[in-house]
């Protein structure tokens, strides 16, 4: 597939900004690393800014939409399954997004941080929906909700493990996921009495990303 331009810049941008830190990072540093002088960057872009507040609103707006996808799958342990590996594939492809989300979200201007922070919690909202309904054991949905945001965590560890091989770190990721999420939806009812959740195979055996 051919890329654009732009998005080429976006890449080098993010990539550049996850190593040196936004702050240390200029227009002319970007424009160095594709090939072009800064000044013509502001043909594309009006400064780097703009560039990270992009980055951030458009991966937020593709989660948000594949997740939709995925949790209108019927059966919840599949919905499941997707949302999962479709968070794996993402932290696997992008992890200078989740670098710059940790460390730069509060350079971007209020109102789009706000948007992308309305986005989140909407992308948070479907997982906390399909994992009540794969797990109706949850005692409410602010347990499921803890367990999500942690099961975040887990998954958006990427930027730690990058010598890691994807073909290894996919599969592991995916069970991990699915287990802790398995483990957090046990309710404990009475004193020191367990029940015994429902498994969902299939979350556990979240493909690899395409």
């Amino acid at each position: 597939m051919t890329v654009s331009r732009r998005d080429q810049i976006l890449r080098v941008a993010a990539r550049l900004f996850a190593e040196r830190g936004y702050q240390s990072v200029g227009m002319d540093d970007i424009g160095a690393a594709v090939g072009i002088s800064g000044p013509a960057l502001y043909k594309h872009f009006r400064g780097k800014e703009a560039m990270l507040t992009e980055l951030l609103v458009d991966i937020s707006e593709q989660l948000l939409a594949r997740g939709r996808e995925r949790a209108a799958i019927e059966e919840p342990g599949a919905a499941l399954a997707g949302l999962i590996s479709g968070q794996v594939e993402f932290a696997l492809r992008h992890p200078d997004l989740i670098t710059l989300h940790d460390h730069a979200l509060n350079q971007v201007p209020v109102q789009d941080r706000h948007r992308i922070r309305r986005l989140q919690r909407a992308y948070v909202e479907i997982w906390v929906e399909v994992a009540l309904r794969a797990y109706p054991t949850w005692p409410d949905d602010r347990h499921a909700r803890a367990a999500v945001h942690a099961t975040f965590g887990l998954i958006n560890s990427t930027p730690h493990t990058l010598k890691t091989p994807q073909r290894i770190l996919s599969p592991v990721l995916g069970r991990m996921a699915g287990a802790a999420l398995s483990a957090a939806a046990t309710e404990t009812v009475g004193a020191g009495s367990v029940t015994e959740t429902t498994r969902v195979g299939s979350v556990t055996d979240a493909p690899d990303p395409a």
